[in-house]
């Protein structure tokens, strides 16, 4: 596939390793922008791993990771960091802050130092709690992330990770705590915001039924070999 505007992520020879022995090889792909892919394999198999490489958290043993932004030019990962949406396996969120205060981190480095001083302005604050409304969470946003269930606090995690409305987003088993219902919501969420935004997914997920229902592409991965079908990516 050419590189063209229709491009948004561009992985060429990669190669990850894991205590010297590769656990993904020579992974060559071409995702659309606005595209969501699903990625599956079995626990050790390098799914955690490649989303830290898209990350720009985990540097691979060889090839390169290239992003083109809306706005043009091409980037390193570290260097599209900021236009990223991160919901990582381990959350990673600030137990006694509020679920409202945890999304609106999600803002921190993509808006200038000073609109921030005195805290977040009422427009990111309806932001955050619209997020958390659209995840079944409107009643909670007061309370602290420590009183929260481990399902709630993934879904505050996803909420965080899409406030910044980024042009791409990395969500390592995102729905891992959640009932089938409820994890059918939350893709459903990440789904439209691909329409929606042009927001181009990678989603690690175990269940492969969920995969088929809201993945453009799935990227299976086994032993280090790896697999690709659907229509997203090449």
């Amino acid at each position: 596939m050419t590189r063209n505007g229709t491009n948004q992520i561009h992985i060429e020879d990669l190669t990850v390793s894991r205590g010297g022995r590769p656990v993904l090889e020579k992974l060559n792909l071409s995702v659309r922008r606005g595209s969501f892919v699903s990625i599956e394999g079995h626990s050790g198999v390098g799914k955690s791993s490649l989303l830290s490489c898209l990350a720009g958290l985990l540097k691979p043993s060889s090839g390169a990771i290239t992003y083109h932004c809306r706005k043009g030019g091409a980037h390193t990962p570290s260097q599209f960091q900021e236009r990223l949406g991160l919901v990582f396996q381990h959350l990673r969120l600030t137990a006694n802050a509020t679920a409202e205060v945890n999304v609106l981190c999600g803002l921190l480095g993509t808006r200038p130092g000073w609109r921030t001083l005195f805290g977040f302005p009422s427009s990111d604050r309806s932001q955050a709690n619209r997020l958390l409304a659209q995840l079944g969470l409107e009643c909670l946003a007061s309370k602290p992330v420590s009183q929260l269930s481990g399902g709630e606090r993934q879904r505050v995690a996803v909420a965080r990770a899409l406030i910044s409305e980024p042009e791409c987003l990395l969500a390592d088993e995102p729905v891992s705590n959640l009932d089938p219902a409820t994890a059918r919501s939350v893709l459903g969420l990440l789904k439209s915001e691909c329409t929606r935004n042009g927001c181009t997914v990678f989603c690690a997920l175990h269940d492969r039924g969920l995969a088929e229902e809201f993945a453009d592409s799935t990227l299976r991965l086994n032993a280090g070999h790896w697999e690709l079908s659907g229509g997203g990516a090449c």
